[in-house]
C-alpha cells in the first residue's frame, strides 16, 4: 500500500467527514481523539483538513516542544502542498536567553503571520507553546508597514534607503541573513523577514528594471518577480503594548490541534474581539 492509497483510507472513513463537520459548526466545542498510535495523528488530521468540510478553516497545531512540531511539520510537508504550511517557532536563540533574537526564526514567524493576516485561502500553523506565548504585532500593523515594489516603478532610492533604515534594517556589503540591505552601483539586495531568501533590484536611473530572488552564497539569480514586499522586524519595531496574543491574531475560522496533555482538537470560539483559545 503506497502513501497515497492509505491517505486516501483515511479521507474516506466515515469519522474523517464527522470530525471535519463538527469543526464546521459555529458553536465552540471540544473534540476528543482518544487512543491514537503511530503516524495516525498525521494522517487524520491530513484527511480533515483535505475534507470538503473543513475547506474554509485554518488551522494551528500546537505540539509539545520545538523538536516534535518540526517533526510535524516536515511530515506534513510530505503529505499536503507546503504553499500554506508554516512552521511558527520562538523569536530566540535558546530559552536561557530572551534577548538575543535568532533572524531565521524571526523570519519564519514574520511569513507566517504575514500571511494569515491576508484574508482568503486557509493556512496551517505549527508550533508549540514557548512560542505561542510570545505576542504578536496586530494585523493592520503588520499589513501597515510592509514595503511593495514592483517593475516599472520608480523609487526615491535615498528615502527608500532611509525607509529601510528606519524599518530595522541594517545596511551591508553584502546581504547573507534577514534584515540586511546593501546598494552597490545600480543594484539594491534587500533580506526581508517575509522571503527565504533575499532579492536583487536592479535600477535603471530611478526606475526598477527587474527584481529576482537570489541564492545569498552562490549570489545567482534564481527566478524573475513582477513585484516584491519587503516585511520588516516586527519582533523589534513593535514594542509589547503594541501587540496581541497570538489567539487574538488568528482569523475566527480558526481551528486548534493540541497534543501537550491530552489529544484532541479545539474549535475556537466566534469572538468580535478575535480568536481565543479554550
Amino acid at each position: 500500500m503506497n502513501l497515497q492509497t492509505l491517505l486516501g483510507n483515511y479521507q474516506s472513513h466515515p469519522r474523517t467527514a464527522r470530525i471535519a463537520e463538527a469543526l464546521r459548526q459555529s458553536d465552540a466545542q471540544r473534540i476528543v481523539l482518544r487512543n491514537l498510535t503511530g503516524s495516525a495523528p498525521d494522517f487524520i488530521f491530513t484527511a480533515v483538513y483535505g475534507h470538503a468540510e473543513a475547506s474554509v478553516l485554518n488551522h494551528v497545531v500546537v505540539l509539545n516542544d520545538a523538536e516534535e512540531a518540526a517533526y510535524f511539520h516536515n511530515t506534513l510537508e510530505n503529505l499536503i502542498s507546503p504553499i500554506d504550511l508554516f512552521y511558527f517557532p520562538t523569536s530566540f536563540k535558546n530559552d536561557r536567553n530572551f534577548r538575543i533574537l535568532n533572524s531565521s526564526h524571526v523570519m519564519l514567524r514574520t511569513e507566517a503571520l504575514n500571511r494569515f493576516a491576508i484574508p482568503g485561502n486557509r493556512r496551517i500553523l505549527v508550533t508549540y507553546p514557548e512560542a505561542m506565548v510570545e505576542k504578536v504585532v496586530m494585523p493592520g500593523d503588520l499589513t501597515g508597514n510592509i514595503i511593495s515594489i514592483k517593475v516599472n516603478d520608480t523609487l526615491d532610492v535615498d528615502a527608500m534607503l532611509e525607509s529601510f533604515t528606519g524599518q530595522g534594517f541594517r545596511r551591508t556589503d553584502f546581504v547573507y541573513e534577514p534584515g540586511q540591505f546593501a546598494i552597490r552601483g545600480g543594484i539594491l539586495d534587500i533580506y526581508s523577514f517575509g522571503n527565504e531568501k533575499p532579492y536583487r533590484i536592479e535600477l535603471f536611473g530611478n526606475e526598477v528594471d527587474s527584481i529576482r530572488i537570489f541564492d545569498p552564497e552562490s549570489q545567482l539569480s534564481e527566478r524573475k518577480l513582477l513585484q516584491v514586499n519587503i516585511i520588516p522586524n516586527v519582533e523589534v519595531k513593535f514594542d509589547n503594548s503594541q501587540k496581541i496574543s497570538l489567539a487574538g491574531f488568528l482569523p475566527k475560522n480558526t481551528v486548534v490541534w493540541l497534543r501537550p496533555f491530552s489529544p484532541g482538537v479545539f474549535r475556537l470560539p466566534q469572538r468580535s474581539a478575535g480568536c481565543h483559545i479554550i
